[in-house]
């Protein structure tokens, strides 16, 4: 059953109806500003201000931090740009070219060295030619690079001198080119690059631990062109191996290049009848 509802009656929604055509009642007035409300524009203000204050303070520290930082020398921003990659070779790092004369021996004119006779090996890349043995010796056809300096010994002679649990042992003439300057100066510091390579061959060639007995230690000529020359026996135990000494020689050749040559000539102790060949090989060198 539908009931009529007086104008002016409350619904349950909460809306107000009127009677046609009479105006809306005016709104009630605001309340007064409560400067106690926690939500009123005053304490807004405030706490703007104390945020303000915050921040500022903040600002000012990591203001004064920074310029300590400035003035002490530190760049807390790590602008400054890092040192550039020293890019040159090992040899060249290690032994930088000297700074007065060369000391070695002065070059000779190719016509005071005795003619060149017999069979060959030529090794373009180093800038040196030397003597070639028959057999045993063959040619070399592998590439040894081993040790910090990774010296790239490609070129010369060799031959197994026994096989034994660590694999193959070798007497070897070895040659190779080795960057040992800048790319802006040609002069060697000949003795601390031969006894760089000296130290290598020993360290990466032979058995640890070895002892070794000096025989020569010298800047010299080799060839007509300054040289430095070390050459030594070694002593060592391996197990499986019957050598137990080698006498070795290490020269170092300024060729006049940015590389140096270097020859290598290892004799085992079990074929010492071939010990000659370390004068003879080193006699016999020629810059090509």
């Amino acid at each position: 059953m539908s009931e009529q509802i007086p104008p002016g009656s409350r619904f349950g929604s909460g809306l107000v109806t009127t009677a046609p055509g009479t105006p809306p009642p005016p709104p009630p007035p605001a309340p007064p500003e409560d400067p106690e409300r926690p939500d009123g524009p005053r304490r807004r203000r405030q706490q703007m201000l104390i945020f303000g204050g915050i921040a500022g303070a903040i600002l000012a520290i990591g203001l004064t931090i920074v310029l300590i930082l400035a003035f002490s020398g530190d760049d807390p921003f790590h602008s400054k740009a890092s040192a550039p990659t020293d890019v040159r070779p090992p040899l060249a790092q290690a032994c930088p070219a000297p700074t007065g004369s060369p000391s070695a021996a002065p070059t000779q004119t190719p016509s005071a060295l005795p003619p060149e006779t017999g069979a060959r090996t030529t090794d373009t890349e180093a800038g040196i030619s030397y003597k070639a043995y028959g057999p045993p010796w063959e040619p070399w056809t592998d590439t040894w690079r081993a040790g910090t300096l990774e010296v790239p010994y490609k070129v010369g002679q060799h031959f197994v001198t026994e096989q034994y649990s660590g694999g193959s042992y070798h007497a070897s003439i070895l040659s190779a080119a080795v960057p040992a300057a800048d790319n802006d100066a040609v002069t060697l510091n000949l003795e601390c690059v031969g006894r760089q390579v000296a130290a290598d061959v020993r360290a990466e060639y032979y058995p640890q631990p070895n002892t070794m007995d000096p025989i020569r230690d010298e800047l010299t000529t080799v060839g007509g062109r300054p040289a430095y020359v070390s050459e030594f026996r070694l002593h060592f135990t391996a197990p499986g191996l019957t050598a137990t000494e080698e006498l070795s020689a290490v020269a170092v050749i300024d060729v006049g290049k940015t590389t140096a040559a270097v020859l290598y000539i290892s004799i085992p102790g079990t074929h010492k009848q071939w010990d000659y060949v370390i004068d003879d090989v080193l006699a016999s060198v020629r810059p090509v």
